[in-house]
């Protein structure tokens, strides 16, 4: 809400005045928020995502973020700071394992769950609108799942739609002041990832277009900038005295998985939260564009798509643009408790969450993970990673121990070596390296560490022929689960030694996407 007016000083020998007239109009007031059943709610959500965490492993990416945290900087060659920095406090405090990790991650998307019915109450949304917006929340797909594992979207769904709160706060008030909590949350966004410029590259277009206007003329809005970019200063020094490597990154997204991103993303927006819920989103934007008391919200309802034609036109994740789709299905709440009947909304909600278990959990045995598998890819990577890093001891062990102080093991991507450097030391193996993403920096190999050298290939790998000697096969990894990943039926492969000194190879080695 906005500060509350000055009192006028009144001294006693003040001659009487005519009355003042009637004050003006304040911000349209909103109901009072369900705090009890909407943290109920959320409650319950932290509590399955809690009981379920421990089952089947850790996520590639979970690996990789344990390992950049235990090589601390202000930035990443994919990433800012502060998910490893996350992942490396959660493993302290509750321990490193799957369940240990993802207290922060379960953590957060209750904070989520939370922050889409405080939206809906700012969208003047009554209480059982806000119920129903922390329920659709809890149990869409795309929440659940980035709830379950630890990964930069689990923050960043949660800072843009805390950042997505602030503004509808700002321009239901009228209060500039709001910009500087604002500024201060992009600010720490952009320490997670840099997509919250997609946010506002949305955002500021649409507020000129539609107004209010007069909030973009508010000298607060140069303060948020500049404390926005303070705080994210530290990081954007790292990549720019890095050449930029985030921007490559990007870069190799839009050439590797640009055409599928685009040919996907209609059809992603429709599933992502569920396909039950569509007509609640649909009505709030068409709710946010005709209520005349929500005129100050038009705005999100030009965002939103062109949002997604910024996501579609740098071919990125559809996943992008899911915390304003979480807005409007918050501002569809309130018509949906009105002119829904509460047993089909019941049903809704129940089907969703029932589906969204079975593909966004490790709720079926592995046996039967083809299942989830085929929707949610991502859940087959939890799988496999002690029994890779068996295969890699297996390998160790062929090399006669006077070998064994020039040897090297070398990973092809930051999962192997994530999955090396978590369960290696167990096994009795050295330090892991590996050319891709940050590994790269934390690398090379000494040059008298010339072989043997034991390399890690997914599946019809090529072209490492060039730059190792004496190639052989040593084993293959198997999951044991028949689970087919990523990493089933990678090559474990022990050669004689490198083509030229690892100073030399590096820079060929390394890649970034």
């Amino acid at each position: 809400m906005g500060a509350p007016a000055a009192k006028a000083e009144h001294h006693p020998d003040d001659e009487p005045t005519a009355p003042a007239p009637p004050p003006g109009p304040g911000p349209p007031q909103v109901a009072p928020f369900a705090l009890a059943p909407v943290s109920a709610i959320a409650a319950a959500l932290a509590a399955v995502l809690t009981a379920y965490s421990p089952r089947y492993g850790f996520h590639r990416d979970e690996l990789y973020f344990i390992a950049a945290g235990h090589h601390p900087a202000w930035g990443y060659s994919d990433q800012p700071p502060l998910t490893p920095l996350i992942a490396r406090a959660s493993t302290a405090l509750f321990g490193e394992s799957p369940a240990g990790l993802r207290v922060a991650a379960t953590l957060f998307v209750a904070a989520a769950v939370i922050t889409v019915a405080a939206i809906a109450r700012e969208l003047h949304g009554g209480r059982p609108a806000q119920i129903l917006a922390a329920l659709t929340a809890a149990t869409s797909g795309f929440v659940v799942g980035i709830g379950h594992l630890l990964s930069t979207a689990t923050l960043d769904l949660l800072a843009w739609l805390v950042v997505t709160l602030l503004v509808l706060r700002l321009l239901r008030t009228g209060n500039p002041r709001w910009w500087i909590p604002i500024g201060a949350t992009t600010g720490l966004t952009l320490e997670n990832k840099y997509l919250v410029v997609l946010l506002f590259a949305a955002l500021l277009p649409s507020l000129a277009t539609l107004g209010p206007r007069r909030v973009l003329r508010s000298p607060h809005l140069l303060t948020a900038i500049a404390l926005a970019l303070a705080i994210a200063a530290p990081n954007v020094i790292w990549q720019a005295t890095h050449d930029w490597p985030q921007l490559h990154v990007a870069g190799g997204i839009n050439r590797e998985d640009g055409i599928e991103n685009r040919t996907l993303f209609i059809g992603e927006q429709l599933l992502y939260l569920s396909p039950l819920y569509v007509p609640i989103w649909i009505a709030g934007w068409l709710r946010l564009r005709r209520t005349p008391s929500l005129r100050w919200a038009r705005s999100i309802t030009v965002a939103y798509p062109l949002l997604c034609l910024l996501v579609i036109a740098t071919g990125g994740k559809a996943y992008y643009a899911i915390p304003l789709l979480l807005v409007l299905l918050a501002a569809g709440c309130e018509p949906a408790v009105r002119w829904a009947r509460r047993r089909l909304l019941i049903t809704a909600v129940t089907l969703t969450a029932a589906v969204t278990a079975v593909l966004s959990l490790p709720l079926l045995p592995t046996s039967a993970i083809a299942i989830p598998q085929a929707v949610n890819p991502e859940v087959a990577e939890e799988v496999g990673w002690p029994q890779l890093t068996d295969a890699v001891a297996r390998a160790w062990s062929r090399i006669p121990p006077p070998d064994r102080p020039r040897a090297v093991i070398l990973a092809q991507n930051y999962g192997q070596a994530g999955a090396l450097a978590h369960y290696g030391p167990s096994r009795k193996l050295p330090t892991a390296y590996s050319g891709h993403m940050s590994f790269a920096d934390w690398g090379p190999p000494p040059n008298e560490a010339n072989g043997p050298v034991i390399l890690i290939l997914q599946r019809g790998s090529k072209g490492y022929e060039a730059d190792f000697t004496g190639c052989r096969q040593a084993t293959r990894v198997d999951n044991g689960q028949g689970v087919d990943n990523e990493e089933q039926d990678a090559a474990i492969m022990l050669c004689t030694g490198t083509a030229r000194p690892w100073s030399s190879l590096w820079p060929h080695v390394r890649h970034l996407y």
